[in-house]
């Protein structure tokens, strides 16, 4: 069975989704080595959410509880979060509800702006990474290549794909308000991955023209080159934050790039220009300046917003100004994802009700191989009984086989298996079995 246990911005501080995001080792792997019953595992780790999927075995007793202490323990391994303190800051799912969480979750139902469209990356990234790692499963495979398959339908059928905003251009209609004209902002880019790249789009269709770029890592020059940008080297990093209009943060530096000292730094550095050279001249400190803070672990130290003049937004902030839903949109994206999710369930209950089938067809084969043989002792001329048999069968058999497929797609598999224990006296493992873990998962959590 499936199984999902999820710590979001719903659910979770950012603090806390800060601490999960920056694990010393891959959490996948630890989730999977920690007991045979773990078939596989995937994780999605985002700005505003950790959630691990987990394949069991599904004949397992308790394998709803066995698979929430494999995730627990694996998180508190890799990141040194204790389960006591994840308590209550996490939901579990299992069985079809996982299907429609992810499919909405890659779709940007989930997402702190309702529709942005960095998350499907981020779900396909998490699925190669967990084959990189060996830690996916035939199910999971299955699972989040529907996902990607949802997040299209949902993109090109409704409003909410097509409008999506992204993290990054809610924080700038954040600013817009206090910038007057984006062609004379002084702006400072520190980051060289996708959402940089998704930042530098989101600046020039403001209007921003004067962009700088900073890499922690050492890529601006590239990163630079490739976006028509000014490169920004180590030395002169602190004079061009403190004088820069507006700064965004954007790495995933598991330490700070930003601080007060930062701004201190290149203040002092300035202002020694200042003193020791005829013809330059000063900056207004008083000037109010914006730093915008994307990264998580977050890239800028809580200490810049006691920085005088210097205003700090954060994703947490971001989050609380996110817009209401487009409810007619929303409403439409999720009854595909919803649709997309039985499709889903549907494929995996006529897996479950293959052995049933196979069981029926094995036994009444088997009495037709025994009646056959009777047959041919007595004498069958040409054969022809016998393929009358064989062909009856075959006739007689289509229907509960059509019929076994329909009541699985309906979550009827249990009235199919009961009946050929009742008619035939054949006994096969309930595909159902698992059902009354699931009802006890909103305890588990």
């Amino acid at each position: 069975m499936l199984l999902c246990v999820s710590a979001s911005h719903k659910t979770a501080s950012f603090d806390l989704l800060e601490r999960l995001s920056v694990p010393a080792t891959p959490v996948a792997p630890l989730i999977a080595e920690h007991d045979e019953c773990v078939q596989g595992a995937v994780v999605v780790a985002t700005c505003n959410r950790f959630e691990a999927y987990v394949d069991m075995d599904e004949p397992v007793t308790a394998a709803v509880a066995l698979g929430i202490e494999a995730t627990l323990a694996a998180i508190e391994s890799a990141t040194g979060v204790p389960a006591s303190e994840l308590e209550g800051s996490y939901t579990v799912l299992g069985g079809s509800d996982v299907a429609e969480h992810l499919f909405s979750v890659a779709s940007g139902l989930e997402s702190v702006v309702v529709g942005e469209g960095e998350i499907a990356g981020q779900v396909r990234r998490a699925l190669n990474e967990s084959r990189q790692l060996g830690t996916t499963s035939a199910e999971l495979e299955r699972l989040f290549q529907r996902a990607s398959e949802a997040q299209r339908g949902v993109k090109n059928s409704t409003a909410i794909g097509r409008a999506g905003r992204s993290l990054v251009r809610l924080g700038l209609e954040l600013a817009d308000s206090r910038i007057a004209d984006w062609s004379t902002q002084r702006v400072l880019l520190v980051g060289t991955g996708a959402y940089a790249a998704a930042t530098v789009a989101a600046l020039r269709d403001q209007g921003a023209e004067d962009i700088s770029v900073y890499s922690p890592s050492g890529r601006a020059a590239k990163f630079s080159a490739k976006h028509g940008l000014r490169a920004i080297s180590t030395e002169t990093f602190p004079s061009v934050v403190a004088h820069s209009d507006l700064v965004i943060t954007c790495t995933t530096s598991e330490n700070h790039v930003l601080s007060a000292a930062t701004f201190a730094a290149g203040r002092g550095a300035f202002e020694a220009a200042v003193d020791g050279a005829a013809g330059v001249c000063p900056v207004d400190h008083t000037a109010r300046r914006l730093v915008i803070d994307l990264g998580l672990p977050r890239n800028v130290d809580p200490d810049v917003a006691t920085v005088p003049g210097v205003d700090l937004l954060d994703l947490e902030t971001i989050r609380l100004h996110a817009p209401l839903e487009e409810l007619q949109a929303t409403d439409a994206a999720r009854d595909l994802v919803r649709d997309a999710a039985r499709r889903f369930a549907s494929v995996g209950e006529r897996k479950n009700i293959t052995p049933a089938v196979v069981a029926l067809r094995a036994h009444v084969f088997g009495v037709l191989d025994a009646e056959v043989a009777r047959v041919r002792a007595r004498g069958d001329e040409g054969g022809q009984t016998e393929q009358a048999l064989r062909h009856l069968v075959g006739v007689l058999l289509h229907t509960p086989t059509t019929r076994a497929h329909e009541l699985a797609e309906t979550g009827r598999a249990d009235e199919y298996i009961d009946a050929l224990s009742a008619l035939f006296g054949i006994e096969v493992a309930d595909p159902a079995a698992s059902a009354p873990a699931r009802r006890d998962i909103a305890d588990a959590g």
